[in-house]
């Protein structure tokens, strides 16, 4: 027996591709991953600076954040990420549900304070860290912007008229300037301008009521931390940006004035608020496609995997397929009649049971055949020797050489009879062998049974049978098989032996035994006894010995039965044969209206 077999190299090979797909899928899936999620790194951190600078603007121009939605969503949409706002002491403001049962990759919260901007965060530079949309109180008034827009057109009317170039443009405050270096100005444009309007160059402008109001506000915050007994001397420039002068150019002046504007600016701003981005678990079919790089790396280990699976299927397939063509040709030489052939399997597992199966097979067909071509020539031989003697006698009577007399009618029927007698055996086999040996099973008393057939057989058989005993079979065959085994005994015992027909219980089967007290039966001879046409006294004749069929036909009958039959002999001292049938009452598999029975 091999130690592996057929099913288990195939297992083993099952499980080795699937093993080899599963690790490759699980390498395919953690480099997935690990390039998605630093894709989601990437794509965070350059979201990062719009998000911040989104959110910082919208805090400069709010109070609060309660309409931040609409911006949220935008920015979180035109960045591809996930945006939650969460003001100091409030509730987080998201840009979208947070998706069930998702892991993303979040980055750390940052500050939102656009009195405070991180200009590294931003990517830009606020001087001040503040942003300059925040205005507060130096926003125009409407009448103020107005009076300020006609002075800067009619001082553009006048710059063009000199052939000057300048636009106009307009800082948050409402305040518009002259985009132009105020040395190419002229006087006469100046003068009309009054001071009011500045360029983009200019050191001092004259501010508004609103501005000199917000300046005078600014330069008492200062006071709080610059020396009470100094002058403070603060004013605009020309695109509105506050500016310090110090007379002793204390650098200490420019930080007391960012830390006044934030604290004159503060109520005018949104309170500060903590900004968390993360990315969208909502992914687009962009989002999921397969770069080239990607790709080319599945391509290359589902080829690995194919490859390793091809290679296997061959390597099981070839110690299949050598063995198969073997029996293949093997077949073939025998279906071209030659019954010698065997099949060479060098295979060490299933493929070798299928090889010796097959030889096994070819030995029992070969067998067969020997056996049909015995039975052809035994029949011929049984049948040649009556036909010889019929056909010499009628011969000799047409002739004349033989007188046509009581005597030899008696022997010329005689014979045909034997003739009979051999056809009826040989037709009751061939019914028997093709399973259509018809029974008609009933209910029978054995002992009656045989005691009517020791009568039938001269009265030399001993009956020894309980009365009562019952069998389910079919009491026409059952005398046929027991009158060939007495027939057979008388022919084999002397007239003084003693022949005995029982029946018995045996457990839930019944017995019925024939014995006798003859010369019995070699133990070489024995396996034999049931075979057709043999005969152990290899010189007798039919007239002497039998057919050669009647205990063939006896084993035929007791297996359409459902039961067997065995011999026991002991040279010199008799021979018993016992018929083994099951018990009364349990069903019978027998052939009726033509079909075959079948033995238990």
């Amino acid at each position: 027996m091999a130690r592996f077999g057929l099913r288990t190299r195939l297992l083993v090979g099952t499980i080795l591709v699937a093993a080899s797909a599963v690790a490759a899928t699980a390498w395919l899936s953690v480099q997935g991953t690990a390039r998605s999620i630093a894709d989601q790194q990437e794509s965070l951190q350059s979201a990062y600076p719009g998000a911040y600078l989104g959110l910082v603007d919208y805090a400069a121009t709010h109070t609060d954040w309660q309409s931040v939605g609409p911006v949220l969503a935008s920015l979180a949409h035109s960045a591809g990420v996930r945006i939650v706002v969460t003001p100091v002491g409030g509730q987080p403001i998201q840009s979208s549900a947070t998706p069930s049962g998702s892991h993303q990759v979040t980055q750390p919260s940052v500050a939102i304070d656009p009195l405070t901007i991180d200009n590294a965060l931003a990517m830009t530079h606020f001087p001040d860290g503040i942003d300059p949309h925040v205005v507060g109180p130096f926003l125009l008034s409407t009448q103020e912007h107005a009076d300020l827009e006609a002075l800067v057109e009619d001082g553009a009317v006048c710059l063009r008229q000199h052939g000057v170039n300048a636009t106009i443009a307009e800082v948050e405050t409402g305040r518009p300037y002259l985009r132009a270096m105020q040395a190419s100005v002229p006087q006469l444009c100046q003068a009309r301008m009054n001071g009011l309007v500045g360029f983009q160059d200019s050191e001092k402008i004259v501010p508004t009521s609103t501005e000199k109001a917000a300046l005078q506000q600014l330069s008492a915050l200062m006071k709080t931390c610059a020396d009470a007994q100094r002058t403070v001397d603060l004013g605009l420039d020309g695109r509105g940006q506050v500016t310090l002068r110090a007379a002793d150019g204390d650098p200490r002046g420019a930080k007391c004035l960012a830390d006044a504007r934030r604290q004159l600016l503060r109520p005018y701003v949104a309170p500060a608020a903590f900004m968390q981005v993360t990315a969208d678990g909502h992914a687009t079919e962009a989002d999921v496609g397969l770069s080239s790089v990607g790709a080319l790396r599945i391509a290359g280990v589902a080829a690995i995997v194919l490859a390793l699976t091809v290679g296997i299927a061959m390597l099981l397939a070839g110690r299949i397929i050598r063995p198969v063509r073997v029996l293949t040709e093997a077949t073939r030489r025998m279906r071209a009649g030659d019954a010698t052939v065997r099949a060479q399997v060098g295979a060490r597992w299933e493929i070798s049971e299928l090889g010796a199966a097959f030889n096994e097979m070819a030995e029992h067909a070969a067998r067969t055949e020997q056996q049909r071509k015995d039975l052809v020539s035994d029949v011929s031989h049984e049948l040649r020797t009556p036909l010889g003697t019929l056909r010499g006698w009628l011969v000799a009577a047409q002739d004349g050489v033989a007188a046509v007399d009581p005597e030899l009618v008696s022997s010329l029927l005689e014979e045909t009879l034997l003739l009979q007698h051999l056809v009826d055996d040989l037709g009751d086999l061939a019914l028997a062998d093709a399973g259509q040996l018809r029974l008609e099973p009933v209910e029978v008393n054995l002992g009656a049974l045989l005691r009517h057939i020791a009568a039938a057989g001269g009265g030399r058989a001993t009956v020894v049978a309980d009365r009562d005993l019952l069998l389910v079979v079919d009491p026409i065959r059952l005398r046929q098989a027991v009158g060939n085994l007495v027939a057979n005994a008388v022919r084999h015992t002397p007239p003084d032996g003693q022949i005995t027909l029982s029946a018995r219980p045996d457990g839930q089967d019944v017995l019925i035994e024939v014995t006798d007290s003859g010369t019995g039966i070699p133990p070489e001879d024995l396996p034999h006894v049931f075979d057709r046409f043999w005969r152990a006294d290899k010189s007798r004749s039919r007239r002497t010995g039998g057919s050669g069929l009647g205990l063939a036909i006896v084993r035929q009958l007791v297996e359409a039965h459902g039961g067997g039959i065995s011999a026991a002999s002991t040279p010199g001292a008799g021979t018993t044969f016992t018929m083994r049938f099951p018990p009364v009452g349990q069903p019978q598999v027998m052939a009726a209206g033509g079909h075959g029975a079948e033995s238990g």
